[in-house]
């Protein structure tokens, strides 16, 4: 009996032992950003510099390094996309690094499962190879660090800040392509709201502002006389830009006096110096 409650008690030890749970010392992280239409995510683990001399010793210059710790660094795009030259397919990837005294370069490979780079590089893997220079930055970033910024409908970029070092890596994303044809289709049966969204695109991306002023007086018209002041706000930018002020004056009126009764302060303001710009 003695040694049937010293066994129970060994097990349950083991068992409270192996619920002890401690912080990582190079936590996970996930980013996901839209970018136009495409979704970009980027799955990572974040080490410190900890006191440590980290690239040109800690990670050897001309050495592949994994772009992060623990498991492979991951990057998922949602849509084929363009990185500098380079055309990359909708899929995910593992994101590898050799970093120099003044430029890095950045491989994209298929091979994404897995911890650690690869001790040899197969070029059949490499899905995309870009080089960029590498910026000094004049502070210290303590946990290394993946976003994406300088966003825009049709670009962004890749950056990485770790200790004193940083680099950006461009990239474009096929957003109008996606709309036109998404307007293409829809055009066949088209809802107000997609009146609207199709002629404020067109307005926004310079694109052919007679179409854009049919589809924003199409949508204008199926709100049967009730429609919104901040849809009359845009009909009123698509007129002016098509060059007719003086009836985009007349709708930004409209917008004016429906922004006043709904107490929309940004469009009363934005409508009061259209109409003034416009009537020079």
């Amino acid at each position: 009996m003695k040694k049937l409650a010293l066994l129970f008690l060994c097990l349950t030890v083991a068992v409270s032992f192996s619920q002890v749970e401690t912080p990582a010392p190079s936590p996970l992280s996930k980013i996901e950003q839209k970018v136009g239409l495409t979704t970009i995510t980027v799955e990572y683990s974040r080490p410190g510099v900890k006191g440590r001399q980290i690239f040109g010793n800690l990670i050897e210059y001309g050495k592949l390094w994994r772009a992060g710790a623990n498991a492979r660094t991951k990057i998922t795009f949602s849509d084929d996309v363009k990185i500098a030259n380079n055309n990359l397919k909708a899929g995910t990837y593992a994101i590898f690094i050799t970093p120099q005294e003044k430029s890095w370069d950045v491989i994209f490979y298929t091979e994404y499962a897995g911890s650690g780079a690869p001790r040899d590089i197969d070029e059949s893997k490499v899905a995309a190879k870009v080089s960029t220079p590498v910026i000094n930055v004049p502070f210290n970033v303590e946990t290394m660090m993946f976003d994406i910024n300088n966003i825009t409908n049709t670009s962004a970029s890749i950056d990485l800040i770790w200790e004193k070092s940083y680099i950006s890596i461009p990239f474009t994303v096929p957003t109008e392509t996606k709309v036109l044809s998404t307007i293409e289709k829809t055009m066949n049966g088209p809802a107000t709201n997609d009146y609207y969204a199709a002629a404020v695109y067109y307005l926004e991306s310079g694109k052919d502002i007679n179409k854009a002023k049919l589809w924003i007086d199409k949508a204008i018209d199926a709100t049967n006389d009730n429609p919104r002041f901040w849809m009359l706000r845009q009909q009123a930018l698509i007129y002016a830009k098509a060059g007719d002020k003086v009836n985009a004056i007349q709708i930004a009126k409209q917008s004016l006096e429906l922004a006043k009764k709904s107490g929309n302060a940004a469009y009363v303001k934005n409508n009061k110096a259209s109409i003034a710009e416009w009537s020079k």
